[in-house]
Formats: C-alpha cells, structure tokens, sequence
C-alpha cells in the first residue's frame, strides 16, 4: 500500500485477537484520544477504507486495519502518518492522510472509558458471523467501533448492532 511502517500480522477470531491484543487495547483505558489519521484521495476528499485507521491515544498509536470477510490487524506505534504514501503513481487519485473525519472529530480530547470487542453473531446465517470490530467508549460523546466491512474498515458511531456479542477486555472506574 506504500504506508511507512504498515506491516500488517492479520489475525482470525476471537481467542486469537484477544489474546494477542486484549492487555495492549486494555491498557489504553484512561488515556484521551488525541488524534486520528485516515487515509483520503486528495482529489475528492474520499476515504479510502481499505487502509488501516490509526488511532492516537496520547502518545500511544493503535493501527487498525480488516482484510477478507475475517482478518483483522492491530499494529502499534508503526505506521508514520507524517510520511506521504508511496507507489500510487499508476493510479488516478492520490492518497494522503487525513486528520478530518465528521464521525471521529467528536471524540478528540476524550478519556476512553471503555475496551471492547464486538464479535458479530446473526441469528440467521451470514458469511461474516464471527468477524470482529473494536469498540471504543468514551464517558461524554458515546462510542464507536472499527468494524469489517467486508475486505475493508467501517466507522461507525453509536450502539452496536443488537446482533453483536460485546467481549471487553478493558474498563476504567464508571
């Protein structure tokens, strides 16, 4: 993708992602996000999902990114968001990172409350039962969560779906 530091180590379920990842997602518990970097083509301002969403909780850098109907990858303090992101001549927009994003704006200068995975679990039959999103909650603007989006990211803000199974793995005092 030409993303500076991007190695992404993609993982499949829950026991793996937790187990790998719960203690590092935990631990951001208390800290306030203080940024966020999205990658967007510079020509129409869209945001291309299928580059991993870098999280900045003060100082410490979460790098999520899902592949595939059930891969999800979570880097910590690799990926450069100053550095331009190379390899993209052949194509006709031009990526970039971004510091904008409506959805995540609200949540800058908040202290994270809360740690969860959403493991997402249909009563009826579904190709993706068992793809994973990673929850954030925050005690005065609510919550959002990483989610797959079949072979990409999605944001998405507010209350999962009824059908999502929550498995935190980390909390602050309510």
């Amino acid at each position: 993708m030409g993303i500076s530091g991007f190695e992404p180590t993609f993982l499949v379920g829950l026991k793996a992602i937790s187990e790998e990842h719960g203690p590092g997602l935990a631990a951001l518990v208390g800290r306030c996000l203080t940024g966020f970097a999205l990658v967007r083509f510079v020509e129409d301002g869209d945001w291309y999902a299928d580059c991993p969403v870098v999280l900045d909780f003060n100082g410490v850098q979460v790098e999520i990114s899902h592949s595939k109907f059930d891969e999800l990858s979570i880097g910590w303090n690799t990926i450069d968001t100053t550095a331009a992101i190379a390899g993209w001549e052949w194509f006709e927009l031009t990526p970039a990172w971004s510091g904008a994003d409506e959805q995540l704006e609200p949540f800058i200068g908040q202290e994270l409350r809360e740690v969860a995975l959403l493991e997402w679990r249909p009563s009826r039959r579904d190709m993706a039962a068992g793809t994973l999103a990673v929850e954030f909650v925050f005690d005065n603007t609510g919550r959002f969560h990483i989610a797959n989006a079949l072979d990409e990211n999605s944001i998405e803000v507010g209350d999962a779906h009824p059908e999502s199974v929550r498995h935190p793995l980390g909390c602050g005092a309510a």
